[in-house]
C-alpha cells in the first residue's frame, strides 16, 4: 500500500503531509470496501493534462485530472491507479469556485481515488453523488487533520 508523487513540466509536487495523505486514501478506500494497492500522482501543468487527455484519452480539452485505473486483477480488491493533475487548473478552478488553492487541491486529490473505487461523474445524479463522496471525504480528512492543514508551510 504506496502513494508516490511526481512532477514534470517545471511543476513541484506540492508539500503535503504524505503519511497524512495516505492514511486519509486508506481511510476513503476501507469505506468503498476496498484496500488500498499503488496509487501513483502526477503532477504536471494545463499543457501536460492537455497532451495526456489527447494521446490517452482522445480529448482535445483542458482538465483538472485524468484517473487511470491500472489494476490488473480484478478479482483483487485493492486500488491500483496513476492520477494525473493540472496544477495550474487547481489554481484556476480555486479561483472560480472561490475556494482555497489547499481544498481544492485536497477535492482533486481524493476526486481520482473516487474513480477508482467505481464512482462516476458522467451525469448529473453521477455528479451528484461524486460531490458528496468528496465533501464526506473532505470532512474525514479535517478530522484527520485536527484543525492543521494538509498543506506545508
Amino acid at each position: 500500500m504506496s502513494v508516490y508523487y511526481f512532477s514534470e513540466r517545471g511543476q513541484k509536487v506540492p508539500p503535503i503531509h504524505r503519511l497524512v495523505v495516505r492514511r486519509w486514501i486508506r481511510e476513503v478506500v476501507h469505506r468503498w470496501g476496498r484496500d488500498l494497492g499503488t496509487i501513483s500522482y502526477l503532477f504536471t501543468n494545463d499543457e501536460g493534462i492537455l497532451e495526456t487527455n489527447r494521446q490517452y484519452l482522445d480529448h482535445d480539452y483542458y482538465t483538472d485530472i485524468i484517473t487511470f485505473n491500472t489494476q490488473v486483477d480484478e478479482q483483487d480488491d485493492r486500488v491500483f491507479g496513476d492520477i494525473v493533475i493540472s496544477l495550474d487548473t487547481i489554481r484556476s478552478n480555486a479561483e472560480k469556485f472561490a475556494t482555497e488553492y489547499a481544498e481544492e487541491l485536497h477535492r482533486v486529490l481524493i476526486h481520482g481515488i473516487l474513480h477508482l473505487v467505481g464512482l462516476d461523474d458522467h451525469t448529473e445524479e453521477e455528479e451528484k453523488a461524486m460531490r458528496k463522496a468528496e465533501d464526506d471525504a473532505l470532512a474525514l480528512l479535517k478530522n484527520l487533520l485536527n484543525g492543521t492543514s494538509l498543506l506545508r508551510n
